[in-house]
């Protein structure tokens, strides 16, 4: 039984982990819009929901990369892949290739999203809570 509603509930719960590991990185394009060669990133999202849902281990986990020793220690995430630079829409002077409208407006699409998967898992939760109760 507990093996069922896993599987019933596991692609959303997939879904909310890669869309809230996708916020973190846009909210840190956002934080970093102001400093001098920061490369705006993000990810693949069905890339990564491919290998959310294949169950990709931490060896395959999201990867950073250091290239400053003051910067910190990227951690791990379970959503699998890599963070992929966003094209250059407009240079800059300092090298820095955030694009705040953009970075709003995929902000702002993902949040919609992960409230969208949360709306759904609420009414799988509520339809299996009426089956269980006999109603």
């Amino acid at each position: 039984m507990i093996n069922k509603l896993d599987a019933a509930l596991s692609f959303h719960q997939n879904a909310l982990r890669v869309r809230g590991q996708r916020q973190e990185l846009i909210a840190a394009n956002i934080a970093n819009a102001d400093t001098p060669h920061y490369k705006a990133r993000d990810i693949d999202f069905n890339a990564a929901m491919k290998n959310a849902m294949a169950g990709a281990s931490n060896k395959e986990a999201f990867n950073t990369s250091k290239t400053s020793p003051n910067h910190l220690d990227g951690k791990p995430s379970s959503i699998g892949g890599d963070a992929l630079f966003r094209p250059v829409i407009q240079g800059s002077v300092d090298g820095n290739t955030v694009d705040m409208d953009v970075e709003r407006n995929q902000f702002a699409d993902n949040a919609i999203r992960y409230e969208a998967s949360i709306i759904m898992i609420n009414g799988q939760l509520k339809k299996m809570l009426s089956a269980i109760q006999g109603q």
